[in-house]
């Protein structure tokens, strides 16, 4: 149904109205054409018709207050009717696309061709076959079965080609799958709260039916459209529709319209569902772009160009082979995304590098065994050409063509896209055990990387269980929580009334889940600690709620960064009004003018008694690591009635009830946490709403600072003062000055996060570029999340918004669980580097090992069939045992890499070329003097098509046992000496290693005609296995040459500065998009969720087309990537106007008429 086009929709819904129509007072249609208004345009439109909201309720059978009765059959009617709430996805990639996919292959389609041509060969007779005049085309060896089998290599390719083409299909399906199902299940895990049968319950966001009644709060994203029917103070960002960033303010009698894919900022509600899933203002435009998908999907099969974002599926030879010209247009069309991610670079620029060297071995031994065979046959033998003769000597050209396509395929590695993959997709799967739900795949690798991590304090460093362990109350300060009786009653009234009713009614305490544990926290942590202190007093805050409802509310204030504190204003019965505030202590103090005495009556409370306070009070509860919160109150008369739109009026010369400290007590396991980073060289910061003596205690606890240091503890006020000049702009040194000691910010605001985290990752300070993690669960957290390079939002804790913005999900809310991030992801970098070192070494070895051979006996000593059997188990299989190594706590005990650091230390060179000499030796001692050796017939210059000897098949054995032993060796980069430390922990890697040797035993003794092998003696296969053995100890006699002295060693894959693509100083939208363009980018084109994305899209492209300078790389990108062109096919005309849309979706850049606001596209 993605792809349906809205009129097929509309007229299947057509026909379920017409019997329906009679039971809701409202069709589809109606309520899709109301969505559409917005402002008093809507409220006008629903007094006519329905008259009121209430009316509107009753015409979809629903209760303003008591919300749907939940029943299963009027939700079924419901979702019959009205759809359901789910926009479906873009149909997956079929597994025989993918098959297609792999088979672009430069490098198989080489293959094919010679393995067509090779196969048609042989089935060719030529007429000259008896003639000797050939010269040494045929040789006496040969008799007429033989020549029968010439068609086994052709087809014995051709079959290891399937082989690869499945297995990379197969992959990149998984890979899809596992991606799909991890993004449903962020769907499904995403709940809403909805009143039904009178009860407000959560359910997942798919359940929610129009006539729902929703209750909305600070941070949601709204899941469907609705009318707004009560609440207080409610401020949307519209920007993912409108693409316009200021709030919009709602309210019943001025603007209702409550549109799906919007955050609430601000404030709390409820709202009447009326339109869900493809009918709601963001599933309508879902559907256009689907309407436009299917013209992309043609344009996008000329356009096939891989992109480099998607590193899994890089393919080195394309640039080989199109040499540099089309790298440039792809770091053009690079340049408005976030740089690849380090890894991703280096393998690049590595199998780049590998790729050409390949192509110039494999052309080199081409040409010269053409020559060699030219020049003896033809000038040597001084043989004529005949006529007859031309089909045998094609025949020669072809098997040459073969063995140089073989040094070819063997010098490529093809498996480092699988390796990658595998690595990647190994550790998404086990993150998920240890509480990371990683949304975007290369963001574990990056995590390895991380330099530094800024952190949320509360609920990642803390429980999140917030308790009240000291007062403030009647002029004493009260160490533990006081005894009621002390307290006088008219204090203790208005405590109780300004806690119960000055704070959200979702937050609640609930009794203990099971008996003896702790009463469970719902809603509003600090909040639900006050909550606790009016229960510990032994009063109870539910009759008061239940005295004055929520909807009796008069205003509300509610709580933002900026105001820092709540406030709730209710009707007294006698018509004067009272507010009850509530917030950080040195703000609210600042608003008192008086403070409730012992006896409960208010005195004077001057700016130096406050002080007083500050010193006597705040300051110690703060020192002790608590948060301090100032509850207070203020009495206004009822004529004239304030001006409550004047908050800096209302929100002064209030009377202080009490001064409360909550402790929210370190998670146990946090110091231990911090201490592995630090010592694994990664800086922890903590970022905080907190007084700064409260956050710096707390850093304390924690081990962030340790006491004696030389660190910087700031407040945000302090921090924008340092970093701005004279005309209160941000200057980069001067951040720089400050963030290198920076431990703690306090007091900061988003901003402050944000420019924080933004000022380190553009030092140049350091010669490393600093790799920043951050944490956050707010919704104001979403800029610094975003322009991280790992962020990790909250899963129990956080908002929508938050976790929308962020890379990785904490679905424990705890810092432990970033620590074995870093060590997932330093194991993905090493689990590539082991295979690197296994790779190459049997790369090196295998192109010279054929290379020297073909010069010098006229033919490889490893056959195409063998070198693809090498191929396989060294990429395939190799890098699946080498890929899935489980991390250890070693991990952890080293600095991180960094982005200049090369792929290939000098460790992993030494070993290469090590390992690659002492198979060499041996294999070339083999080929020259091994029949001697073994006493056998020599298998050198044998004549095309003769039988396997029995010599080749010992040097293709050897050269098999040597590569699984050194598969052990490689299990280790580092140098260390006990290659088999912690083989066991990881069966995938013993079982393909004995699974190796099995298939290698069936292949020499049975694998005959195709695998050109002959079947061996027991005594030969010892002495292979022990030349194998050999690998290990010569691994050791390795080890023991020290690094430092082979300077001469070059190191290889570095990213050097230059080569990353130069950061234009883009605007900040540019880098919004860059989650949803590699979500995009890779295979998995799911419906990235939330409009904000695409719209962000639309808006960078209208930027990029009145700029000039990205003109050149837009074009090119527009021919490279679908998704712009999506885009641009919406944002053609100013304006969509929907009516014309509908009637022909394919249109849609011709329907530029309509309201200029009717549709949210820009």
């Amino acid at each position: 149904m993605g792809d349906m086009t809205n009129s097929d929709f509309y007229s299947k819904n057509q026909r379920n109205e017409a019997n329906h129509a009679g039971e809701f007072g409202c069709t589809l249609q109606e309520l899709r054409s109301l969505m559409e208004l917005r402002g008093t345009e809507a409220v006008v439109k629903i007094k006519e018709t329905y008259g009121e909201t209430e009316g509107l309720c009753r015409h979809l059978k629903t209760s303003p207050t008591e919300g749907l009765s939940g029943a299963a059959a009027d939700l079924e009617k419901r979702k019959l009717i009205f759809g359901k709430n789910f926009i479906p996805p873009k149909k997956p990639k079929t597994f025989l696309q993918l098959v297609w996919e792999a088979l672009q292959d430069v490098t198989l389609i080489i293959l094919e061709i010679a393995a067509i041509i090779s196969l048609g060969l042989s089935f060719y007779q030529p007429p000259g076959e008896g003639n000797e005049g050939c010269g040494t085309a045929t040789g006496g060896a040969e008799d007429e079965g033989e020549a029968e089998a010439g068609w086994i290599e052709g087809a014995a390719i051709l079959l290891s080609v399937i082989c690869v083409v499945l297995v990379t299909a197969f992959n990149d399906w998984s890979k899809e799958k596992q991606f799909r199902g991890l993004q449903s299940r962020i769907e499904q895990e995403q709940k809403f709260t909805v009143v039904r049968g009178g009860q407000v319950i959560q359910i997942p966001v798919a359940e929610i039916v129009v006539g729902d009644i929703a209750q909305v709060k600070y941070g949601d994203l709204l899941p469907a459209d609705g009318i707004f029917i009560q609440g207080n103070d409610l401020k949307i960002d519209e920007s993912s529709l409108t693409g316009e960033s200021d709030q919009v303010r709602k309210s019943v009698d001025k603007d209702p319209m409550l549109l799906s894919g919007t955050h609430v900022m601000e404030g709390s509600g409820r709202m009447l569902v009326t339109a869900v899933g493809v009918n709601s203002q963001t599933g309508i435009i879902f559907t256009l772009l689907g309407a436009g998908g299917e013209e992309e999907e043609k344009k996008d099969k000329k356009a096939k160009q891989q992109d480099g974002a998607a590193a899994m599926e890089m393919q080195p030879l394309k640039s080989a082979e199109g040499g540099e010209g089309d790298d440039k247009d792809k770091k053009k069309a690079n340049m408005h995304k976030k740089e690849k991610s380090v890894l991703q670079g280096k393998l690049t620029k590595l199998a780049v590098q590998i790729g050409k060297a390949g192509l110039v071995m494999s052309a080199i031994t081409v040409i010269i065994l053409v020559l060699y065979f030219a020049i003896d046959t033809f000038v040597v033998n001084k043989k004529p050409w005949l006529p007859e003769c031309t089909p045998v000597y094609v025949q020669y050209f072809v098997k040459f063509f073969i063995i140089g396509v073989t040094v070819l395929v063997v010098a490529v590695p093809e498996g480092l896209p699988l390796a990658v993959t595998i690595s990647l997709a190994y550790s998404v799967k086990k993150m998920m055990k240890d509480n990371n739900l990683v949304r975007h795949l290369d963001a574990c690798e990056t995590m390895g990387n991380a330099t530094a991590i800024c952190s949320d304090k509360t609920g990642t460093l803390t429980t999140n269980r917030m308790t009240v362990v000291q007062a403030y109350v009647g002029d004493v300060h009260y160490k533990e929580i006081p005894d009621p009786d002390s307290i006088p009653t008219k204090t203790l009234d208005l405590l109780v009334n300004a806690i119960a009713i000055n704070s959200a009614y979702t937050t609640k305490i609930l009794p203990p889940e099971k008996e003896g544990g702790l009463p469970r926290q719902v809603g509003n942590k600090t909040e639900c600690g006050l909550l606790g202190f009016v229960l510990d007093l032994k009063q109870d805050y539910e009759p008061v709620r239940n005295q004055i409802p929520e909807e009796k509310l008069y205003k509300v204030y509610t709580f933002n960064s900026v105001r820092k504190s709540m406030s709730t204003v209710i009707k007294m019965p006698d018509g004067s009004f009272r507010m009850y505030s509530k917030g950080a202590s040195e703000i609210v103090l600042k608003k008192c003018s008086r403070i409730l005495n012992a006896a409960g009556e208010p005195r004077v409370f001057r700016p130096r008694d406050r002080d007083e306070m500050v010193k006597k009070v705040i300051e110690p509860m703060a020192c002790d690591g608590l948060r301090t919160i100032c509850v207070a109150f203020r009495d206004f008369s009822s004529s004239p009635e304030p001006d409550w739109d004047n908050e800096n009026d209302i929100l002064s010369d209030l009377t202080c009830i009490c001064v409360v400290g909550i402790e929210d007590p370190v998670r146990p396991e946090v110091p231990e946490a911090i201490r592995k980073c630090q010592r694994a060289g990664i800086t922890v910061r903590m970022v905080t709403g907190d007084n700064i003596n409260t956050a710096r205690a707390i850093a304390i606890k924690c081990g962030i600072i340790h006491p004696g240091e030389d660190f910087l503890c700031l407040e945000g006020k302090e921090f924008n003062r340092r970093i701005r000049n004279e005309k209160g702009e941000i200057e980069q040194e001067r951040i720089d000055k400050i963030w290198p000691k920076l431990r703690v910010l306090a007091r900061s605001s988003p901003t402050d996060k944000h420019t924080l985290v933004k000022g380190i990752i553009d030092s140049t300070q350091v010669e490393q570029r600093q790799v920043v993690a951050v944490t956050g669960d707010g919704t104001n957290d979403g800029p610094a999340l975003k322009k991280a390079d790992v962020g990790f939002a909250m899963g129990i804790a956080g908002t929508d918004v938050a976790k929308e913005a962020s890379d990785i999900i904490l679905t424990d809310d705890n810092f432990s669980s970033i620590v074995k991030a870093v060590m997932w992801g330093r194991n993905v970098y090493d689990s590539i580097s082991k295979f690197l070192q296994f790779q190459l070494t049997v790369n090196i070895v295998a192109v010279i090992v054929a290379f020297t051979g073909a010069c010098i006996t006229q033919d490889s000593p490893l056959k195409a069939v063998q070198m693809l059997w090498v191929n396989l188990i060294m990429d395939t299989f190799a890098s699946l045992a080498l890929a899935t190594e489980p991390p250890t706590e070693a991990l952890l005990l080293r600095k991180p890499y960094g982005r200049n650091k090369p792929l290939i230390s000098r460790t992993m060179m030494k070993n290469i070329l090590g390992h690659a000499v002492y198979q060499l030796t041996l294999i070339f001692t083999l080929l020259f003097v091994g029949e001697k050796m073994f006493k056998i017939d020599s298998g050198r210059n044998a004549p095309l098509h003769s039988p396997p000897s029995e010599h080749y098949t010992i040097i293709f054995n050897t050269f098999v046992m040597m590569q699984l032993f050194n598969e052990i060796n490689a299990r280790k980069i580092h140098g260390e000496r006990n290659v088999f430390d912690g083989i066991f922990r990881n069966p995938i890697f013993c079982t393909i290693v004995l699974g190796t040797f099995a298939i290698q035993i069936v292949i020499v003794q049975f694998g005959g005609k195709p695998f050109s092998c002959s079947p061996l003696q027991l005594d030969q296969w010892m002495w292979c296995v022990f030349i194998g053995l050999g690998e290990l100890v010569w691994g050791q006699v390795i080890a023991t040459i020290p690094t430092s002295r082979l300077k001469f060693l070059k190191e290889a894959g570095r990213l050097t500065e230059k080569e990353e693509v130069p950061e234009e100083e883009l605007n900040e939208d540019v880098e919004e998009i860059d989650h949803a363009e590699r979500e995009l980018r890779r295979g998995q084109i799911l419906w990235f969720r939330g409009l904000n994305r695409i719209q962000t899209q639309i808006e960078v492209v209208n930027t990029f087309k009145s700029g000039t300078s990205f003109q050149g790389a837009l074009r090119r990108q527009s021919s490279v990537t679908s998704q712009t062109q999506d885009v641009t096919n919406i944002s053609s005309p100013s304006h969509v106007s929907l009516s014309n849309a509908l009637s022909s979706p394919t249109s849609t850049s011709a329907a530029a008429a309509g309201h200029p606001r009717r549709e949210g596209i820009p």
